[in-house]
């Protein structure tokens, strides 16, 4: 990586609906907050529940029958995710960037891992736009019996933010591929690639409506998604405890469906036959990859006994040796936590299993 790579300038801070950029409802904005410094990068539209049924409004006329994207053929479909993978592959030095500006992530994982994978995933779903139907089945006498496979419809979706793009493509990805309109909350966290990934949407193609973004907070906008009377599936990625309530507000409200993604606790094993440096640098990855902050985080480590004390020796050296700072800096392993919540939490953590006898 150069020494030259530094943060970009901010394109995009207002809600995305029905194609245009428009301000909250409420007029209220909110700082997002670059990790690294704890200083205010831009000042964010934040969206409510007016501003929620503003999208679901503009996602349903999308819908509608007849619509320009209802008619679409699956395959410009495909075309379509393939143009927005096109546009991001583009910009994809600046969204590496402001990926590592507003989430404290390293540039290389930014520009390596995250866009390679966000561009990788909406070239699979383009791909599976016009392969996925239904089937004809044999039945006894003269009738016809066939399986079609028709779009949900609108589809909530609310996402984390230690993956931000990513987590956007996931979700973005198979809905779009498949025939359904969207709406999404961004985490608030780290709305800033997000937002200007809309602007991509838009410059690819997507009919007005199809995608609509909103930036708030879970208790107000997430909560308002989730309970809303008109969206026909919630998706979700975060918190079990945060999934639980919107499982009960999906049930309260339509009977949505519902799809969670939540947080585990993933256990590694190693026996005392296997490579012990390998073991090591496996373990380290699996814990330290992305400051930590990753659902499917090695975090239970099981040693068998007869290696237990050389691999805590060669863990805690190369514990010691990871390289943290500055995410724009070079060579970088570690940038800081999202925000001073999760930064804490992990001193606790540390506190705690030092109380512990660690």
């Amino acid at each position: 990586m150069s020494p030259a790579v530094s943060a970009p300038s901010v394109k995009f801070t207002k809600l995305f609906i029905n194609n245009e950029w428009v301000s909250s409802e409420s007029g209220k904005t909110f700082a997002t907050i670059n990790p690294a410094n704890g200083q205010e990068i831009a000042q964010v539209e934040e969206g409510d529940k007016p501003d929620v049924d503003k999208a679901v409004a503009a996602a349903r006329a999308a819908f509608k029958l007849g619509s320009p994207w209802r008619t679409m053929d699956a395959s410009q479909r495909g075309n379509l995710l393939n143009r927005l993978a096109d546009l991001i592959e583009r910009d994809r030095d600046y969204l590496a960037r402001l990926e590592s500006l507003d989430n404290g992530k390293p540039y290389n994982d930014a520009f390596n891992i995250d866009l390679g994978l966000v561009i990788k995933c909406y070239r699979y779903y383009a791909g599976w736009a016009d392969k996925n139907h239904g089937k004809t089945i044999p039945m006894d006498g003269k009738v016809l019996c066939y399986t079609r496979h028709e779009p949900v419809g609108v589809c909530g979706q609310i996402i984390p933010w230690n993956f931000p793009l990513l987590m956007q493509a996931w979700k973005l990805g198979p809905a779009l591929a498949t025939g359904n309109v969207v709406v999404m909350k961004l985490a608030e966290q780290t709305p800033l690639t997000g937002l200007y990934v809309c602007s991509l949407i838009k410059e690819a193609g997507f009919p007005a409506g199809v995608v609509n973004v909103i930036v708030g907070f879970g208790p107000t906008a997430g909560a308002a998604i989730s309970q809303h009377e008109d969206v026909d599936k919630v998706a979700f990625t975060g918190s079990t405890e945060v999934g639980k309530i919107i499982q009960q507000a999906a049930g309260a409200s339509n009977l949505k469906r519902v799809t969670l993604e939540l947080g585990g606790k993933s256990p590694l094993i190693v026996m005392d036959d296997a490579d012990l440096d390998k073991s090591v640098e496996l373990a380290h990855f699996a814990l330290f990859f992305n400051q930590g902050q990753c659902c499917c985080a090695g975090s239970r480590l099981m040693v068998q006994e007869g290696i237990y004390d050389k691999f805590v020796e060669k863990a805690t050296a190369r514990a010691k040796a990871r390289k943290v700072g500055n995410p724009f800096g070079e060579d970088i392993e570690q940038g800081p936590q999202v925000d001073n919540e999760q930064f804490n939490k992990v001193l606790d953590y540390i506190q705690s299993g030092v109380a512990e006898g660690a």
